[in-house]
């Protein structure tokens, strides 16, 4: 028999251990998704979200095999600790070094190597949580305690440490707590000192590598989606971006997570532009609107490396407002380590620069400009929260757009650059945007509003041509037109359409289609217009096409890199399925004759299988949700994520006081938390919209206590289940935890499904309909027991 706990148990180091390894677990599952996005695609933060929630179901089947092996329990723990750390530090080495060919077979061993750590760290807190039933409400606050913990720190570690650092650390924080595990069991007469001394000496030893690999890069990213990695001048990490840059003094290139690049502008300002550098400036496409407004007052949304802000000063703007989301960009290399390589364009006197959101800041933003411009802003990159942006783009929806032009002045133009492709797709996504914008500010012809021209028509078949799309408050003079069309002329571009030509391309067709919705549903490619509950904007394949599309599309091209994220979606969502019923039968063929025979116990599993779904999916649709309000994505990951564990640990602490044991009261928890999630699902669109000029910390006040009382309450369910089913059937507590993490693979992959094809809303209110779905569960089963 596996030992139990009594009432001597040392609960303060208990709680200690389970939280240290919660702390590293959650820093290693998101700084993953980070690693990942760089090594391959962002689209693979799908994958390390799936294999960490995977691995720690695994574990928590695998725990059934260790507590009935003999020997001390805190030896047991001690033991899977020093293995979780080591399997860390193989599987980043595997990731970091193995050839970059993408194949079958090499992803497959990075998702064996990865799921390692995880599986092991199931194992010692799902041993951990079925032994402490008698105290499981403080448990599981020291749980979410741990995780919360992790939270907070990533973000600081991923600044300081770097991403190959920060996984290391977590292998550290792994041999913490085998190190309080072996103490224990030391303390108990198991023979754990000499075990937790290696323990010791083996963080101590990884501390010193985090050292030298911070000054030597010994380990780091060598190759990028199957590239070798040019050589790298400067690289930082944040949480949600790699940025390395590349090249040569003028002639500098930053690139951002492997992939994505921005130039750095290197034109001298203090000597002034030659008539050839303000020619190539302006004769661009994306220059366009500063001949059409010289002088323009100018917001530039994805500043990046300069180049947009200098075709405004190029236009002889005076007053230009740089938004720039990302900090190390705008910061660290513009205006610090490469600023003498842009001649200082950040510091000059006309320019202003803001490390933001460029929607968040338009939003609150009481100012009005002749000219908002955005060219590619994208970058392919998650957020260190994983699955839980990936390519969700805020500054291309609906209501983006009508943002943007409640801001511009009479005359003002909006010009966006994307991809053109033949047929167009993102660029004739720009144009329906417009015009559903333009419809609801009371313009009654867009087709006198816009104007697109194209660049590198060579590469229309290609990786795309370059489409600007220059979109005006009202409509277009005759002036404007024809001074579009004598640039275009001068720089040998196109004009694909001007107010006035025959509805001859997509672009016209669509602008004269008296019912563009028909014009929708026959177009080849998902060209409708995306709000701000569906921000979508990449994914342009029709749902009908998506199977074909991947058999005959290019892969060079952007538009493929793009929408194979669905397909890989689709895949990780068949994973979750296949790992969710191996973790429902698997515990079947272990437990063998002791499988519970009461009437109800066996069907209880799927509450919790409704928990685990039903709280990833509301944590996510909520911190994309926010990260409007917040105006950044690590805000929206630490103020969402922190505070949800955070009240849902409090609420697990005062379970056995609310609860007690009572079925009633828990059903009308949950009933209650499904009322909260469903008024934040209602609620959440106009409070952000209302707190938009809000400061930052009465934006965080706001959020924390919007969230707070459903997170509060949605941590009572699992532990009070969780006696519920000790009660009735104690061997079956691990599989019930087991199963929840397995439904959160599932509600991870899920969550992002919902969220393209139904939106954000009805994710969080399937999410809450999820907690009546358990609420059910406790009234039949209930019944049963009570019918037996």
């Amino acid at each position: 028999m596996p030992p139990v706990l009594g009432r001597d148990v040392p609960w303060t180091q208990l709680y200690i251990g389970l939280s240290f390894t919660t702390l590293a677990t959650l820093i290693l599952e998101l700084s993953l998704t980070r690693i990942f996005s760089v090594v391959f695609y962002y689209h693979f933060a799908f994958l390390a979200i799936s294999i960490a929630l995977f691995g720690l179901g695994a574990g928590g089947v695998f725990s059934y095999i260790v507590a009935a092996r003999p020997g001390n329990l805190y030896a047991k723990l001690g033991v899977l600790g020093l293995y979780a750390s080591a399997a860390v530090v193989v599987a980043l080495l595997i990731i970091l070094f193995a050839p970059g060919d993408l194949g079958y077979v090499h992803l497959g061993i990075v998702y064996l190597a990865s799921s390692l750590p995880f599986f092991f760290a199931g194992t010692v807190v799902s041993l951990v949580i079925g032994e402490a039933m008698e105290r499981v409400d403080r448990a599981y606050f020291f749980d979410l305690a741990g995780a919360a913990a992790g939270c907070l720190l990533l973000i600081p570690f991923l600044h300081l440490f770097g991403g190959p650092n920060t996984v290391i650390a977590a292998a550290v924080l792994y041999l913490v707590s085998a190190a309080i595990w072996f103490h224990q069991a030391a303390t108990n007469g198991a023979g754990g000192s000499r075990r937790r001394a290696a323990a010791v000496l083996a963080a101590l030893l990884l501390v010193i590598l985090m050292a030298v690999n911070g000054k030597t890069r010994l380990i780091d990213v060598r190759w990028s989606k199957g590239q070798t990695l040019p050589h790298e001048s400067f690289t930082a990490w944040n949480s949600f971006s790699r940025i390395g840059v590349t090249g040569s003094p003028g002639g500098y290139t930053v690139v951002i997570d492997g992939d994505a690049t921005t130039g750095i502008a290197s034109f001298d300002w203090q000597r002034g532009l030659t008539d050839e550098e303000r020619f190539k400036l302006l004769h661009e496409g994306q220059g366009f609107p500063y001949i059409l407004r010289p002088h323009a007052k100018t917001l530039v949304i994805g500043a990046g490396g300069g180049y947009d802000v200098a075709r405004a000063l190029a236009g002889g703007s005076q007053d230009v407002t740089a938004v720039e989301i990302n900090p190390i960009i705008a910061g660290t290399i513009m205006r610090d380590r490469f600023a003498a390589d842009s001649h200082r364009i950040y510091f000059q006197p006309q320019v202003r620069v803001q490390e933001e959101d460029g929607r968040a800041f338009v939003r609150r933003s009481p100012e009005r400009y002749q000219v908002i411009q955005a060219t590619l802003v994208d970058t392919w990159a998650s957020t260190a929260a994983g699955a839980f942006a990936l390519s969700e783009n805020n500054l291309y929806t609906a209501d983006a757009f009508y943002d943007y032009f409640s801001h511009l002045t009479p005359d003002g133009v909006l010009s966006f650059t994307r991809w053109g492709f033949d047929p167009p797709r993102e660029s004739l996504r720009l144009v329906s945007l417009a015009m559903d914008a333009l419809a609801r500010l009371g313009e009654p012809d867009p087709a006198s509003h816009v104007i697109a021209v194209r660049a590198n028509a060579s590469n229309l078949h290609g990786w795309g041509a370059l489409d600007t799309v220059m979109i005006s408050r009202k409509p277009f003079t005759a002036a404007d037109v024809t001074s579009v069309r004598t640039a275009s002329a001068d720089a040998h571009m196109g004009v694909v359409y001007a107010p006035g030509d025959a509805p001859v391309n997509p672009f016209g067709q669509l602008l004269a289609a008296s019912d563009p919705q028909q014009f929708f549903r026959e177009y080849p490619y998902n060209i409708t217009p995306v709000s701000d509950d569906q921000p979508f904007f990449f994914y342009t394949v029709q749902p009908r096409d998506l199977w074909d599309f991947f058999r005959h599309a290019s892969t060079l091209s952007a538009d493929y890199k793009v929408n194979r994220a669905v397909p890989l979606l689709f895949g990780v969502v068949g994973i979750s399925l296949t790992a969710t019923a191996l973790v429902l039968l698997l515990p079947r063929w272990l437990l063998g004759a002791r499988l519970p025979r009461q009437r109800g116990v066996v069907g209880f599993l799927w509450y919790f299988m409704c928990l685990g779904a039903g709280y990833i999916l509301i944590q996510v649709a909520l911190i994309q949700r926010f990260i409007l309000l917040l105006g950044h994505p690590e805000y929206a990951l630490t103020v969402i994520v922190f505070s949800m564990l955070v009240a849902s640990g409090l609420g697990s602490y005062a379970s056995k006081t609310v609860v007690a044991g009572d079925d009633g009261k828990l059903v009308r928890v949950l009933a209650f938390i499904a009322v909260l999630v469903g008024a934040l699902a209602a609620g959440a669109g106009p409070l952000v919209a209302t707190a938009a000029a809000w400061p930052l910390a009465a934006k965080i006040a706001l959020t924390t206590l919007l969230i707070a009382p459903a997170a509060f309450l949605m941590g009572m369910p699992f532990p009070s289940g969780l006696r519920r089913l000790e009660q009735r059937h104690a061997p079956s507590v691990r599989w019930a935890w087991s199963l929840n993490s397995a439904s959160s693979v599932l509600g991870s992959a899920g969550a992002i499904f919902l969220a393209i094809y139904l939106g954000l809303r009805a994710t969080l209110l399937i999410g809450g309909a999820l907690y009546l779905c358990a609420m059910m569960v406790i009234l039949a089963t209930g019944r049963r027991t009570a019918s037996s």
